[in-house]
């Protein structure tokens, strides 16, 4: 009895280490500012596949002239990846449709990309797809901007 209370209490110990673990490295992430809540799908084809698969959710961060992305459900403190602002090109705008509804946050706009030839697709609130937007059109002198 005692042995299975102890093996009950460091399980429940371990799944409240975890959690607060996933809580710190989302708090370290979003620390520096310029965070947004943004799902990827990579390496789509070229007609938009609404069954809600390959969705990722995660968090992205404005660094510079990239944005770096972070899967929420990880333990790295790495991004997943880097997307640079020179090598993004937007193709196409959509809203969800059919179970990607089911799949992303309630009010996301999927945006249809290619990053160094890989097409992708990122969804994320109007809010910050207004930021994004404006971030790919503030590029510097000199450099090729493509916002469909």
């Amino acid at each position: 009895m005692v042995l299975a209370l102890l093996v009950c209490g460091l399980v429940v110990l371990l799944v409240a280490v975890g959690l607060f673990v996933f809580g710190l490295r989302r708090r370290l992430i979003q620390r520096s500012g310029g965070t947004f809540d943004c799902s990827l799908r990579w390496n789509v084809a070229e007609d938009p596949d609404t069954s809600g698969k390959g969705w990722v959710y995660g968090v992205a961060r404005y660094s510079g002239d990239r944005i770096n992305w972070f899967r929420v459900f990880s333990y790295a403190p790495r991004p997943r990846r880097s997307l640079e602002r020179s090598a993004i090109e937007v193709l196409a705008r959509r809203a969800p449709e059919g179970e990607e509804e089911l799949a992303l946050l309630s009010d996301s706009v999927v945006l249809g990309c290619v990053h160094q030839g890989t097409r992708l697709e990122l969804a994320m609130s109007e809010d910050a797809l207004t930021g994004f937007l404006a971030w790919l059109e503030a590029a510097p002198p000199g450099q090729r901007v493509n916002v469909a």
